[in-house]
């Protein structure tokens, strides 16, 4: 501020209170005391508390950086991936994933990718979620694939079924029919 003040002129533009021998701000121009101040700069939408340093922006709202953290587990996010669910809850990739993945439908597991690996490959089949391993013949356990020949999916009744386990199921049910 390139003013200069009589004593009792020195005072806060907001609630005229005399600034003498108190800590006080200059903003635009003009000298606020400290609580006029602290209600100028934007507030951490987690602790309400204003930000005095630098403030980390994620989802469009201001954070400390130690109140940016997993609704989960509590883990700082400053710098690191991270996602947000339905309810603009922010989730450390892990525990999105934990909470959020679909599960196989063989083991029950998430289907979420390898450690260090940035995607997974889900297969879907009669509405169903498998992990890529999980994905098998239910008689005969060979593992299915729609890129290798001969290892496609011939669902019967809704069971998964390699192409010959498919085949001997129905001689069976045409065979006890008859």
């Amino acid at each position: 501020m390139d003013q200069v003040y009589h004593i009792r002129c020195f005072r806060c533009s907001i609630c005229n209170r005399m600034l003498q021998g108190l800590p006080f701000y200059a903003l635009d121009g003009k000298p606020y005391c400290e609580d006029d101040y602290l209600n100028t700069l934007e507030k951490c939408c987690v602790c309400n508390r204003p930000i005095l340093d630098r403030i980390l922006r994620a989802t469009g709202k201001p954070y400390h950086a130690e109140c940016f953290t997993c609704t989960v587990c509590g883990k700082g996010l400053e710098g690191i991936p991270f996602t947000v669910d339905s309810g603009n809850q922010i989730h450390c990739i892990e525990d999105f994933n934990k909470k959020f993945a679909p599960r196989c439908s063989v083991c029950d597991k998430p289907i979420i990718p390898e450690p260090n690996q940035p995607n997974t490959v889900r297969v879907v089949a009669l509405d169903r979620n498998f992990h890529v391993s999980c994905y098998k013949c239910e008689d005969c356990g060979l593992l299915l694939s729609s890129q290798a020949e001969g290892r496609g999916c011939y669902p019967l009744d809704e069971h998964i079924l390699c192409r010959n386990c498919n085949a001997r199921r129905v001689r069976q049910l045409t065979a006890s029919v008859c």
